[in-house]
């Protein structure tokens, strides 16, 4: 049953095109022979499947900040943000996210705020699960205040296969936790520097729910983030 409420949801709209040109070319597998037809019937599942876009329930209290992707937690560690972003060259921690193919890939916003700086900067198409991708892989940064003061970033990284990053956001864009603002086809990673004194909640290797998994709380560091109202 959730295996199926997971397929049964809304569709990105960057997926419709995809999903057609999928759907063509089974007809086309079809006319050429039965079993490519098949198939090319599973690969037009696969790309509705990839381009899902569920809605979730996002813990509202403030002074939390949960997770901009669904994946993988691959590496929390120390690390100077995207220059572009102007944020100094003291080292911040960061939480990585790595997302396969199989994963939501539709970005949420990690809190409540003000967007304050967006910058796509292009770049190579390394593995995602790479350290280096942070650094020389396409990505679209992002800058902003929390609602709570807090001066943090989520950045989009391309990887192995995907080619296109999306972002709606814009600078000075007033935003909530949540909210939906891109995605990356097909297979990425997505960072999240946090301000000084933030702890991360999260553990390497942890799987994390886009929009749901509290990855701080900077006013009591409860794990469980109890006191959270769902919106």
């Amino acid at each position: 049953m959730e295996t199926l409420q997971s397929v049964m949801t809304p569709i990105h709209r960057e997926g419709h095109r995809f999903i057609a040109i999928f759907a063509a070319v089974t007809v086309v597998l079809f006319l050429i022979a039965a079993p490519l037809g098949w198939l090319g019937v599973l690969l037009t599942l696969w790309c509705v499947y990839f381009f899902r876009n569920p809605d979730r329930h996002v813990p509202t209290r403030e002074g939390l900040i949960v997770s901009p992707a669904d994946g993988v937690v691959q590496l929390i560690e120390r690390a100077v943000p995207p220059p572009e972003l102007d944020m100094g060259s003291d080292p911040r921690m960061r939480i990585s996210i790595f997302l396969n193919v199989f994963n939501v890939h539709v970005n949420r916003v990690p809190a409540d705020g003000r967007i304050t700086r967006t910058v796509y900067r292009p770049g190579r198409f390394l593995n995602a699960m790479k350290e280096k991708a942070s650094e020389d892989n396409e990505r679209q940064s992002v800058r902003m205040t929390t609602a709570d003061g807090h001066d943090i970033a989520f950045v989009q990284i391309a990887g192995l296969v995907a080619r296109r990053i999306v972002c709606d956001l814009d600078e000075g864009q007033s935003v909530r936790a949540g909210e939906r603002f891109g995605l990356i086809r097909f297979g990425s990673r997505t960072d999240i520097y946090l301000d000084d004194g933030m702890v991360p909640l999260v553990a390497v290797g942890q799987t994390t729910i886009g929009g749901e998994t509290v990855l701080v709380d900077s006013q009591t560091g409860d794990v469980a983030a109890r006191g959270a109202e769902v919106r």
